[in-house]
């Protein structure tokens, strides 16, 4: 007996079009952004088919956090930038040379708050190149500060991926794996175009499914992300 197909769910989506200008807030956009869409459009597909209204609070809560505290992060140390730009007396920015403008698919509140963290982390890499071309930043505190903050963001949405994977998981224990599959052939309303991919990214993504963290390795010789606290080092030594 055969049974019919299941109806598609019709998601509202609003279209927000950014543009990223420095290289930094430009490399997460290649390396990180489109999984972490995945994430949160499977986050929401698999919420919304477990149809458990605690469980979709508590998890849309954990995940707004993580990202409230990146941004809370971001704009603290924007905020301190902003203060040795005034006391320099500094009052232009720089132009770059080649801006990315990408147009991102927004199907839930928490996929607005992270594009709108991405471009809180070229907001603030383009305050540090300024501090940097007016001599106020040394090579090294620039290398070091926009590294820490664009991994920053790396882990955050590493975090992401992570949850993402274990309500999949929670899913399938409770023999909901194939109206997942459904809903993930449907497609996930990420972006208008996807990023070129990187040699790295490229790589990676063969890897699969089972190692979407892969995506995320990043491209300082293979280093492990740094621990917090890397700004504080900045801080010291621009107090030097």
């Amino acid at each position: 007996m055969s049974t019919a197909p299941r109806r598609p769910y019709s998601r509202p989506v609003f279209d927000q079009t950014i543009t990223i200008h420095s290289d930094h807030a430009q490399r997460l956009l290649d390396r990180g952004f489109l999984l972490v869409v995945r994430a949160l459009y499977g986050i929401d597909v698999v919420l919304r088919i477990l149809g458990d209204d605690a469980e979709m609070d508590q998890v849309e809560d954990v995940v707004s956090q993580l990202i409230a505290e990146a941004a809370s992060g971001l704009r603290a140390e924007a905020a301190r930038l902003a203060a040795l730009r005034d006391a320099n007396g500094i009052s232009v920015a720089p132009r770059y040379t080649a801006p990315r403008e990408v147009t991102v698919h927004v199907s839930s509140p928490q996929l607005a708050q992270y594009t709108a963290l991405i471009q809180e982390l070229d907001a603030l890499m383009v305050a540090m190149d300024t501090l940097w071309l007016a001599g106020v930043l040394s090579n090294k505190q620039r290398a070091n500060g926009s590294y820490e903050w664009r991994t920053r963001l790396l882990r955050t949405g590493r975090r992401i991926i992570d949850i993402e994977r274990r309500a999949r998981a929670s899913a399938a224990a409770r023999g909901k794996a194939t109206e997942v599959a459904e809903a993930d052939v449907a497609g996930a309303p990420g972006l208008a175009e996807a990023p070129p991919e990187t040699p790295a990214a490229s790589a990676d993504q063969q890897a699969g499914p089972e190692n979407p963290v892969s995506d995320f390795a990043d491209d300082h010789g293979g280093r492990s992300l740094p621990e917090e606290g890397g700004q504080d080092r900045l801080e010291r030594e621009g107090a030097s």
